[in-house]
C-alpha cells in the first residue's frame, strides 16, 4: 500500500528501511523521502515504523 503518494513510497518500502537499520522517522525521510512535501504521510508512515520497529526487536526475557 502506498504512505507517501508524493514520493510514492509503500509500506514494503519502509519495512525494508528497517531491515537495512532504519530506526526513526528522520531517517525514512533520509532515505525515502517521507514528509518532505505534503507531509500527510507522516501519521501513517511512524505507524508502518513502528510496527515494524516492535517486528524487528527480539522480545526481552523476563527479569527474575
Amino acid at each position: 500500500m502506498y504512505i507517501c503518494v508524493c514520493k510514492g513510497v509503500t509500506d514494503r518500502a519502509i519495512l525494508e528501511a528497517v531491515s537495512q537499520g532504519a530506526e526513526r522517522m528522520r531517517d525514512l525521510k533520509v532515505n525515502l523521502g517521507i514528509t518532505e512535501q505534503c507531509g500527510i504521510c507522516a501519521c501513517h508512515a511512524k505507524r508502518v515504523l513502528d510496527q515494524a520497529l516492535m517486528r524487528e526487536t527480539p522480545a526481552q526475557p523476563p527479569v527474575t
